[in-house]
């Protein structure tokens, strides 16, 4: 896999847009991420964290918190694109986000995007991205989210 696209510069961004990046490397989600997750939450729901309890549970095993998938994005967005433009770049909001599938435990996940725009706004730039988070062996994602960047540049 060659590196992410960098992207220096308006003109850069504003050609990425509509262009499918990925999909990444594979990650696999075990129970240390998932109890991690739980911890930092405070989300023990037994369905994520009781390993007993979820065999008999419809997954026949823990799964993710539909979060965690969701707070994979950014560092799995790493292997995919870089702005190097900007004085710096926020996390402005999130759109539709769905959990269509839920992600076991054991199993792996990889990323796809889209730069959905670019537009302007007060001090910078809103860019929306399409993610989908995919799940190996699965026709259903286990997230689909749009991610609203606002890279600053002022």
């Amino acid at each position: 896999m060659r590196g992410p696209l960098v992207i220096p510069d308006r003109a850069g961004l504003e050609a990425a847009v509509g262009v499918e990046l990925g999909p990444g490397p594979w990650l696999r989600i075990d129970q240390q991420r998932i109890d991690t997750f739980a911890d930092a939450t405070g989300d023990h729901q037994w369905i994520h964290t009781d390993l007993g309890r979820a065999q008999q549970g419809p997954y026949g095993r823990t799964i993710a918190h539909g979060y965690l998938t969701l707070s994979l994005i950014s560092s799995l967005a790493e292997d995919l694109y870089r702005f190097d433009l900007g004085t710096a770049r926020l996390n402005y909001g999130l759109d539709k986000v769905r959990f269509p599938t839920p992600v076991p435990v054991g199993s792996r996940v990889r990323l796809r995007c889209t730069i959905a725009a670019v537009t302007e706004r007060a001090g910078g730039l809103l860019v929306p991205i399409d993610f989908t988070v995919q799940l190996e062996g699965s026709d259903k994602p286990a997230c689909l989210a749009r991610k609203m960047s606002l890279i600053l540049t002022g």
